[in-house]
């Protein structure tokens, strides 16, 4: 029952979480050129185009398709060489929906680096001119497309091409004369180019975020959760809470997964228990004698411990061996013996010979806290053993092994 409700648990939080796993906030910061085109005193006209134009914005998406962006802008309107003389600024702040053609369009099909926003609003606007006094003030409506290049998941060099219309703007742009009609009758254009600074805790922002991204992101985090479930030494604690992930079978251990072992000797305590029991406190080992069939069983391989892969714990199951070995050599003092380690041939043959030298050792060690002195053993890691097919799981499980030799 913990393990469903871990479970469930689990996918909640990826359900919430696969709603905020991108970054929706933006910086934005351009300049560039404008190019009034109708709102003009005759004889008064701009370069075309006409610097300058600057912007700076703060831009949240609510998803990866559709957000809103507040906008403030700068511009300036000088005559042209050929044109009568003239100096205006205008001030706008807007408020602008945003939409990312680049997701709706389903850009990601070819490009991850190149992408594409629709904005279009409303806002304030104050034109300023010394031909005029105070501040002719406008409302404005602003439409625009801004093409976007993706240097890094954190930076975007963008563009932007704007049409600003302003509607109650009393004074021309070069404030020489009442403009004639009050709706929207003057307007510009801006051209800008500048950098979009991503801004939040995850790897990628909205803006390049589609929902087959979401989909294999969701996808990876499901299968780490599997495996994470996965009890992999049956000890009743699941891989991702589990500290000691390759305890043996059957042997009690605590709520992280570590066998237990509370005096601290390096065998567990269960294991420890069991040896003593069966011969550590005998009175009549003197009674369990050499005999050729014993020496035949260790000699010959009959005695094995055997070993989950990738581990060097012992299975429950071959403490039984273990058992055998040291209760031969309790009662022939003058015997010692070999402890053999090897490993299949699955992954990396250093590693392989490491691994068969680490299993070698914990034997011997099971059985120096069993009783039997170190000088009487010999652990020797032998490395991978190939006398079997390399293709059968269930053969290569009789080569994670330890094996004895008496001496």
């Amino acid at each position: 029952m913990k393990k469903y409700l871990i479970t469930l648990s689990m996918l909640a939080v990826i359900g919430l979480q696969a709603q905020e796993d991108y970054n929706k906030w933006s910086v934005e910061i351009g300049a560039g050129a404008n190019k009034a085109t109708e709102g003009f005193a005759p004889g008064y006209f701009t370069e075309t185009p006409n610097f300058f134009h600057a912007e700076v914005g703060a831009r949240y998406m609510f998803n990866n398709k559709f957000g809103l962006k507040l906008n403030v802008g700068y511009d300036t309107f000088e005559n042209a060489d050929d044109s009568q003389a003239f100096d205006s600024k205008f001030y706008n702040a807007s408020l602008q929906g945003v939409a990312n053609l680049g997701r709706i369009l389903n850009f990601e099909t070819w490009t991850n680096t190149f992408g594409l926003l629709a904005h279009t609003g409303v806002g304030y606007g104050q034109l300023e001119n010394d031909n005029f006094s105070g501040k002719d003030q406008v409302g404005t409506f602003i439409v625009g497309l801004t093409p976007q290049i993706r240097i890094s998941n954190r930076v975007t060099i963008h563009g932007d091409v704007s049409l600003i219309n302003n509607t109650k703007q009393q004074n021309t742009f070069d404030g020489t004369a009442l403009t004639s009609k009050r709706g929207f009758e003057t307007s510009f254009y801006t051209v800008s180019a500048g950098l979009t600074f991503n801004l939040g805790k995850h790897s990628k922002h909205a803006d390049w975020v589609s929902e087959g991204n979401r989909v294999d992101d969701i996808d990876a985090r499901l299968t780490k959760l599997e495996n994470g479930l996965i009890d992999s030494d049956q000890d009743g604690v699941a891989d991702m809470y589990d500290v000691e992930p390759n305890s043996i079978a059957g042997v009690m251990v605590d709520s992280k997964g570590r066998m237990v072992d509370a005096n601290k000797n390096g065998v567990p305590d269960e294991i420890e228990r069991y040896l003593d029991e069966n011969y550590a406190h005998k009175d009549d080992l003197k009674n369990v004698k050499s005999t050729a069939a014993a020496e035949e069983l260790i000699n010959q391989g009959y005695i094995n411990v055997y070993f989950g892969f990738n581990s060097s714990r012992p299975e429950v199951a071959s403490i039984t061996s273990i058992d055998f070995v040291a209760k031969y050599l309790k009662a022939n003092p003058s015997a010692s013996v070999d402890v053999i380690g090897y490993a299949d041939e699955i992954g990396n043959p250093n590693y392989n010979k490491e691994l068969s030298q680490k299993r070698a050792n914990v034997v011997k060690d099971i059985l120096v806290n069993a009783g039997i002195d170190a000088s009487r053993l010999n652990s020797v890691g032998n490395g991978e053993d190939a006398s079997v097919n390399k293709e059968s799981a269930d053969a290569r499980r009789l080569m994670r092994r330890v094996t004895f030799r008496l001496k």
